[in-house]
């Protein structure tokens, strides 16, 4: 499937333990209206341009055993493992979604002036689908229902302060567990002349445990803040002190009415585009090769 690529993500670079600025629920590329469709990153963009559906039946789509195959090795060159059964199924519908597009594209005669550009011509299919689609009207009861359903996302969670100390060298687990018992023994200050100091700010507990592992995560949430603790993380025992815990703020859906209308905006039509594009392909018959019929 021919997809573009988002611009990048990456936040500039920070001094170790700093916390990126917050930014808001929905990056700006993400509003792009078409992205909402094709938007799968760029393993079904390169496996798309290498594989496409190979038949002499205009009205049959084959998944070959390569589309699967070049899928998997992109997904793992770019994730730094293999795909999940449920992720190589969406790869898969998203791949067949964009074949389907392209053929339509091709039937409209899109390609006019843009020969052998296979991701220009799914985009003008899709254009030309989409400019048939029209929003359902929405009130405030059902907008609020749908922040309801989707408070989580735009709460703000709990928030860690904690700090690190980090002996020189190649600590021990005996030489670590014993400078967390020195340190909750010593003088205010010692801990600075005898070992480095990171700090962490506002850390909520998703990235905790992305960067240290779910294990630290739970140990972390359940200390005693000022106490110094010599704690497993995925990459090794550290010496750690939570410092303060800022509690979840829930989100007021007043102050956010506008960004949750247009999130509820991008939704819904990202699902009418994925329904009209699923209801082109009923017309195609689907084979994958290899697959149980």
């Amino acid at each position: 499937m021919s997809t573009p690529m988002p611009p990048s993500l990456s936040s500039s670079p920070s001094q170790p333990g700093s916390l990126p600025a917050p930014t808001p629920p929905k990056s700006s590329w993400l509003r792009e209206p078409l992205l909402h469709f094709v938007l799968l990153g760029a393993v079904v963009f390169a496996a798309d341009h290498v594989l496409v559906g190979r038949t002499s039946d205009a009205n049959t789509i084959v998944v070959g055993a390569d589309v699967d195959a070049e899928t998997r090795k992109l997904f793992s060159e770019a994730r730094g493992r293999a795909p999940q059964d449920a992720e190589m199924t969406e790869l898969r519908n998203r791949w067949l979604d964009n074949e389907v597009l392209y053929r339509e594209g091709l039937a409209m005669r899109v390609d006019k002036g843009d020969p052998a550009i296979r991701d220009r011509v799914i985009f003008k299919a899709l254009m030309s689908i989409e400019s048939n689609l029209r929003l359902p009207a929405v009130d405030d009861k059902q907008l609020r229902a749908w922040f309801d359903a989707h408070h989580a996302k735009y709460d703000q969670p709990a928030r860690y302060d904690f700090v690190e100390a980090v002996l020189p060298g190649d600590a021990t687990e005996a030489q670590l567990r014993a400078m967390a018992d020195t340190l909750n023994a010593g003088a205010p200050g010692e801990v600075e002349t005898r070992a480095g100091l990171r700090v962490f700010k506002g850390r909520p507990l998703s990235n905790i445990t992305q960067s240290y592992g779910a294990d630290f995560a739970k140990e972390l949430e359940a200390s005693t803040p000022g106490q110094w603790r010599a704690l497993a993380t995925k990459d090794g025992l550290r010496v750690m002190q939570l410092q303060a815990i800022t509690p979840p703020q829930p989100a007021d859906f007043e102050t956010l009415r506008d960004a949750v209308k247009q999130d509820w905006v991008d939704e819904t039509m990202a699902q009418m585009r994925t329904d009209a594009v699923r209801a082109l392909g009923k017309k195609y018959v689907i084979k994958v090769e290899g697959a149980t019929p």
